[in-house]
């Protein structure tokens, strides 16, 4: 049976707040992205014993570090080697908080640059990071972003798939891969694909679920007149979410499904979605996650009434 977790700064940049509201829910543990108006990298020791303080008062866990490593220029070295040390510092931390998995990208996409033209580049610059993971036993997870060179499921997997290390896995994302056939024109009728690009659920997700290590979870909806996709209540959007969460349970994934809300009341802009953190981004987050919360709990209790839901251990 698959955990629930959340991202404390889609609640609150105040750690404590964030995880009380966690308790409310009954989640299992929570996902690190910035707390107290700091980045993951930033995190100094003393907060970070402050965080596990707080969270074994709660009986709580870190699930993962949402780090932002290669979210930047491949064609800037200097940008490179400040995320390995991003990479190198997310390790101390996932020491510090017991996890195994931290966030990773495949650098910015670049305008009039296919992902093809720069492929061998991009598993080229996982060399270090797969040197460093091994020596430290932990794991990155690439997410399939659309304003990342892998923004699809099917591009992450066939990063994954060539760069063959198993220190690099997936955290899937159902809502990004609404955004990334938004913003290349995918037609709105689900059924008429263009070659190349699949529905998030079930296509996209039956790619990445083999190397999945981490879910996250977000709805989003696409524009019926425009080639763009907003985020909505989880539930509310192009995702069939009832069909996704049994599936991860018939398909046996223990692992956590951590809600990124990313909706709020008033609209997030674009930059703050792409570089999310920090008190802007964490204001309304409150309220709004707290009714995708309602939605989830709501979903996991209609197909545990249905009799669908059915799992070894399951209470």
């Amino acid at each position: 049976m698959f955990k629930l977790g959340v991202m404390t700064d889609e609640i609150s940049q105040d750690f404590q707040r964030a995880v009380d509201v966690c308790k409310e829910y009954d989640l299992d543990g929570v996902e690190i992205r910035s707390v107290w108006d700091t980045p993951p990298q930033d995190i100094t020791d003393e907060q970070a014993a402050r965080i596990m303080d707080i969270l074994g008062a709660a009986g709580m866990e870190v699930c993962c570090i949402a780090s932002p490593f290669l979210k930047c220029d491949m064609d800037s070295s200097a940008e490179y080697e400040e995320h390995l040390g991003i990479l190198r510092r997310c390790c101390h931390l996932a020491h510090t908080f017991n996890t195994k998995i931290i966030r990773g990208f495949t650098f910015w996409a670049k305008e009039g640059v296919e992902p093809s033209d720069v492929w061998d580049r991009i598993l080229k610059a996982y060399d270090e990071p797969v040197r460093i993971l091994e020596g430290e036993d932990l794991y990155v997870g690439i997410e399939n972003e659309s304003s990342t060179m892998c923004g699809s499921a099917r591009l992450t997997q066939k990063f994954i798939a060539d760069l063959g290390s198993e220190r690099v896995q997936s955290i899937w994302d159902a809502a990004n891969e609404v955004h990334y056939n938004a913003e290349r024109g995918v037609p709105d009728n689900w059924g008429l694909y263009k070659e190349g690009f699949n529905r998030p659920f079930p296509e996209a997700y039956e790619r990445l679920r083999p190397v999945m290590i981490h879910v996250h979870i977000k709805d989003s909806h696409k524009s019926p007149t425009t080639n763009d996709a907003a985020s909505v209540r989880v539930g509310e959007g192009d995702i069939d979410y009832p069909g996704h969460l049994q599936a991860l349970v018939d398909s046996g994934y223990d692992g956590y499904c951590s809600l990124e809300t990313h909706w709020r009341t008033t609209t997030l802009t674009k930059e703050q979605v792409n570089r999310p953190g920090g008190a802007g981004f964490s204001a309304e987050g409150e309220p709004a996650s707290r009714l995708c919360f309602d939605s989830l709990k709501e979903m996991i209790a209609d197909l545990k009434g249905s009799g669908q839901w059915s799992v070894v251990g399951d209470q």
